[in-house]
């Protein structure tokens, strides 16, 4: 019975490869959206309706933080994971409501070139998320992590080709205004992968 009470609830990478698979949906439709961009396209709802599961999934997480004696590593690391892994859809999620609100009719190159890079980091960030609980791959998990920092160094590159192009051709300011707005969004969700990375490097460096 004692042995029962202090096991490690295993339970948490369930919720959190859970989650990041939801994520990884959410950007991959996004991605989708952004290729055919129209309003009232069919894929804004999938991307409303991914957004309330996760948020259902972080809340599982939080209540399991609560009620649970040993986690298999740090809390404060499942709570952060857990919140940043839920950024990556909220931040696409928000960025959706701006395109129709912005009254946005046409994408630029740019801007899918960034969501790409967007969703080849979240890729990296199931994988390495998937791996956590296998105490045998934490090499990988830092391949990973490694690889999301590469990604968002490529980030930073396009972010900064695509500001300096909307600056020198765009001829109305509002433009500007909606469209760095925009890119600013998908950087920030770019750079959540990293805090991601982060994160989970220090975790194999705990436990490795």
């Amino acid at each position: 019975m004692r042995l029962s009470f202090l096991r490690k609830e295993r339970g948490f990478y369930t919720l959190l490869e859970s989650l990041s698979l939801e994520v990884q949906a959410a950007v991959k439709v996004f991605l989708l959206l952004i290729d055919s961009w129209q309003h009232s396209h069919p894929s804004l709802q999938t991307i409303r309706d991914i957004e309330h599961t996760c948020d259902k999934l972080v809340h599982e997480i939080m209540v399991k933080l609560h009620k649970t004696f040993i986690t298999p590593i740090d809390r404060e690391d499942i709570h952060k994971l857990a919140k940043r892994i839920d950024d990556l859809v909220d931040i696409p999620h928000a960025v959706t409501e701006r395109l129709e609100l912005f009254e946005i009719n046409k994408i630029n190159p740019e801007f899918k070139e960034l969501v790409e890079v967007l969703v080849q980091a979240v890729d990296l960030v199931v994988l390495a998320i998937t791996k956590l609980r296998e105490n045998k791959k934490r090499t990988e998990i830092l391949d990973c992590c490694l690889a999301i920092n590469r990604l968002e160094n490529q980030g930073d590159r396009v972010f900064e080709r695509a500001l300096s192009r909307l600056f020198h051709d765009a001829k109305d300011p509002f433009a500007v205004i909606k469209w760095k707005e925009l890119y600013d969004s998908i950087e920030q969700a770019i750079d959540r992968c990293e805090d991601i990375a982060d994160i989970l490097w220090g975790v194999v460096v705990k436990y490795g």
